[in-house]
This record gives C-alpha cells, sequence and structure tokens, in this order.
C-alpha cells in the first residue's frame, strides 16, 4: 500500500462513498446467489447423476469450480494469481 495524500472534490468523495456501497451490496447479493445455486445443485445431484456435467464444467471454468461433498454441492471461487 501506498502512503500519502490527494486531494479530490467532494463531488468526486460522495460518488467514491456510493461505489464502496454498490460494491458490498453486489458483493453480498452474490454471496447470495451462490449459496442459492449451491441448494440448488445439491437438490439437483440428489435427483439425476449430473458427475459428468460438473466435471466438463470445472475443466473449462477459469474462475470457479463445483464441488460435490456427501451429497452438498458446494461453488469454490479459484484463487487469483
Amino acid at each position: 500500500m501506498v502512503k500519502g495524500s490527494v486531494t479530490i472534490s467532494i463531488e468526486d468523495f460522495q460518488t467514491l462513498l456510493a461505489s464502496k456501497t454498490t460494491s458490498e451490496e453486489l458483493n453480498s447479493a452474490t454471496k447470495l446467489a451462490a449459496k442459492e445455486l449451491q441448494v440448488f445443485l445439491s437438490y439437483i445431484c440428489d435427483k439425476v447423476d449430473i458427475t459428468q456435467h460438473i466435471e466438463e464444467f470445472n475443466r473449462q471454468s477459469k474462475t470457479s469450480s463445483i464441488i460435490i461433498k456427501s451429497g452438498r454441492a458446494q461453488i469454490k471461487l479459484n484463487e487469483k494469481d
């Protein structure tokens, strides 16, 4: 982290604060959607064998993977380099 100071207008500062709030809300909504998708995938896995499809998804996805543990689906975000 770089230490120092900057001068910005109050309007730009307010925009920055609003962007932070929007980002936090989007992050929260994304986490909720991921949890709901995990529940849905767990339900589908209980009804139909989709192992082959999950393996194919995991091979192709660069940002996430789906893991099935004890009949429950988990969506794991891949680590950034």
